[in-house]
């Protein structure tokens, strides 16, 4: 009888181990990062995108630097040189000094070129886009998105894209859910949104319903700027933009 009591209480111990595990494997941690944008590697999960898909002059280029750039400090750039484009915008991984960070920059112009196909009404837009995930990533034990920024006084946009449950069946578009961030000029600052603030909206334009998010479905992001619209005492209208990016993270502040 010892022997057979001594059998149980090594698999009673057994389980309670199991099932602390268990426990502790359930409680994710408190923060997860999402993006950290710190290689040329990290530039291969976006592209970029503008109104010049649309008949706007606000054009997008992607750039990653070589190993001497990153070494020398060197920023990465392209710039556009036929005259027909007003404004152009890019995206890189520059060291500045003071670690790698990723830089969202170019220019906003409000004009639209003639004999465009889209009858659009706006323009002076340009975004990134991450690719989708492989598969999905999961948030829902998350309440807030947060991006340490350095920016340009101008209000940007984070978008995060859910798989499609709020469109009509058969629209192959993802649900986007969008927010304001405004960063304050030449300091970091890390912006945390509540997910209950993302607003829920097609093309653009906030959806007037009651929806809720899905965040255990969530397939890319975005980040995105206007030359109009935003918050008020933020700068807008055409010209410069710039926003440095360290990370982007999602966390549980309750």
């Amino acid at each position: 009888m010892s022997r057979f009591r001594g059998l149980c209480q090594a698999s009673l111990n057994a389980t309670k181990r199991a099932l602390a595990w268990n426990v502790e494997d359930l409680m994710p941690p408190t923060e997860k990062c999402i993006f950290k944008f710190n290689s040329k590697e990290e530039l291969k999960k976006w592209h970029l995108y503008s109104d010049s898909e649309y008949g706007g002059t606000s054009i997008v280029h992607l750039a990653t630097p070589s190993r001497k750039q990153l070494r020398n400090h060197l920023p990465v750039k392209i710039f556009c040189t036929w005259m027909k484009w007003l404004s152009s915008a890019s995206l890189e991984i520059l060291d500045a000094g003071n670690g790698v960070n990723g830089i969202f920059s170019g220019n906003l112009s409000l004009d639209v070129t003639e004999g465009s196909k889209w009858n659009i009404t706006r323009s002076g837009f340009c975004g990134m886009r991450s690719k989708k995930f492989d598969g999905f990533i999961d948030l829902d034990a998350y309440n807030t998105i947060a991006l340490r920024l350095k920016g340009d006084g101008r209000c940007y946009i984070s978008t995060i894209y859910t798989e499609n449950w709020v469109n009509s069946p058969g629209q192959p578009e993802d649900n986007s859910w969008q927010a304001f961030v405004f960063v304050p000029k030449d300091n970091w600052y890390i912006a945390k949104i509540p997910l209950a603030r993302y607003l829920p909206t097609w093309r653009g334009n906030v959806i007037d319903a009651k929806l809720e998010m899905n965040p255990s479905r969530v397939l890319g992001m975005s980040l995105s700027v206007n030359a109009e619209g935003g918050i008020p005492g933020a700068k807008s209208g055409a010209g410069d933009f710039k926003i440095e990016i360290d990370w982007i993270k999602a966390l549980r502040t309750q």
